[in-house]
């Protein structure tokens, strides 16, 4: 996480549980898009990426930290700019952010620090998915992909062997050691993308505990 390009890359991912905070802080569609982009200006022209010390851990806590003291400091002044008038440093589809990340059922009573958690969570995951896929687009494997890809999050006593074996021409033995790689490798994707947010490696396992916490929660 050493370079401001890394930054700006983190941001364009991760930008989703971002807007969802703001939104469950109280704040309208409107003005949640202004200070989502007006955080992460903030956050890229100061280069608060510096002040993520291996000793401070993991990005997503920082990032949520550096938010809370941004709306309740910042607020009024992001609120009195122009809207539009500022530089647009991250692309951010508003009408997927409120579609997907601004509306929550009344029957879901998760704090916003939970929202953001598990919106991270679920950004990562799908990133990793992404990731996944295109790995088998190059190798030709396609159908394997879209065939196994909802092994990766069943239990093995529930994966229809036999029906995914008929549907790929394969034996239930080959179609077992192919959900082991690939689940395998879902694992590796998931540990190299989470690395990409904590300041040391050490850190991965405790990170990963943590996101997956959130997604049960």
């Amino acid at each position: 996480m050493a370079s401001r390009r890394a930054l700006e890359a983190l941001c364009q991912t991760y930008w989703g549980p971002i807007y969802t905070f703001v939104r469950h802080e109280g704040h309208s569609a409107e003005d949640a898009e202004d200070l989502t982009q007006e955080f992460f200006a903030r956050l890229l022209e100061k280069n608060y990426l510096e002040m993520v010390h291996p000793s401070k851990g993991r990005f997503r806590s920082f990032l949520l930290a550096s938010l809370k003291h941004f709306l309740s400091n910042e607020w009024d002044k992001a609120r009195a700019q122009k809207r539009g008038g500022g530089q647009t440093m991250i692309p951010i589809d508003y009408t997927l952010a409120e579609s997907k990340y601004g509306v929550v059922e009344p029957a879901d009573n998760l704090t916003a620090e939970k929202l953001f958690d598990r919106g991270w969570a679920l950004t990562l995951l799908e990133r990793v998915l992404a990731r996944l896929r295109e790995e088998h687009v190059r190798a030709g494997k396609i159908k394997v992909f879209e065939e196994l890809k909802s092994t990766l999050a069943g239990e093995r006593s529930s994966i229809p062997y036999a029906q995914i074996a008929k549907e790929l021409n394969k034996s239930e033995g080959a179609v077992k050691t192919s959900v082991h790689r690939l689940r395998q490798r879902y694992r590796e994707l998931i540990r190299a993308e989470i690395a990409e947010t904590v300041a040391m490696p050490d850190q991965v396992d405790e990170e990963m505990r943590s996101l997956f916490a959130a997604l049960s929660s």
